[in-house]
């Protein structure tokens, strides 16, 4: 089964096992690009978003995108492959102005919306082929653009990044049920770097992200681009 395709069943049997214990997000008081609690900026690495249309890729559950709208003024859209994760999205926030949510491929969703003023992806962007999808996200930004990226450096098993443009199997582990397999690009910050100014984006900074305690094998990467 290609890459892609084994994510996105992986992540509606995800979606689909969340909605099966009713479990929600909280809408966070601060956007947070790592799972750890204070670590890295926040939402400042967008600039000011107030009134400006943001992409939220893969938005999963939407609480960020919420986040966004709620505390700096945006109008957000959130895109979002696997169908179950975007029920979960839709059905809890269907009451907040400002966020939509959208179903499907961001490629093929980009080919056919507006331009937006600024994109952001937490964690997500590392299950599509960055061939596939920075094309489209250099169509689908306005010049001048932010593009903020947070990506895997090490992975779960704490192997380095590669070198090449390739994905690497990866397991979402789950609390009370079995692993899901996923496909992912965890790249070298040169690497991704090389494509993004490849593809028409500038990058700005790259930088990397550690637990500040614990034993975590995992480091995150931030990567600010502009278009």
């Amino acid at each position: 089964m290609p890459a892609e395709d084994t994510n996105t069943r992986s992540w509606t049997l995800y979606g689909r096992r969340q909605l099966a214990h009713a479990y929600v997000p909280p809408i966070p008081d601060r956007l947070s690009w790592t799972p750890w609690e204070g670590v890295g900026p926040g939402a400042e690495v967008l600039g000011d978003v107030t009134g400006r249309r943001v992409l939220d890729i893969g938005s999963g559950a939407g609480h960020h995108a919420v986040h966004l709208v709620l505390a700096h003024g945006a109008h957000v859209t959130g895109i979002e492959l696997s169908a179950t994760q975007y029920e979960r999205a839709a059905s809890t926030h269907v009451d907040v102005p400002g966020v939509s949510f959208a179903q499907g491929d961001v490629v093929e969703y980009l080919a056919k919306a507006e331009p937006f003023d600024a994109a952001y992806a937490i964690g997500t962007l590392a299950f599509v082929d960055p061939h596939r999808v920075l094309p489209s996200l250099r169509d689908g930004l306005r010049p001048g653009a932010p593009l903020v990226l947070s990506l895997l450096h090490t992975d779960l098993h704490g192997r380095g990044p590669s070198t090449d443009v390739a994905p690497r199997e990866q397991m979402i582990l789950l609390r009370d049920d079995p692993p899901l397999p996923v496909h992912m690009w965890v790249l070298a910050p040169q690497l991704w770097e090389d494509l993004l100014t490849g593809y028409g984006f500038r990058v700005e900074a790259v930088d990397l992200l550690h637990q500040p305690e614990g034993n975590t094998p995992v480091i995150l990467q931030l990567v600010r681009a502009r278009r």
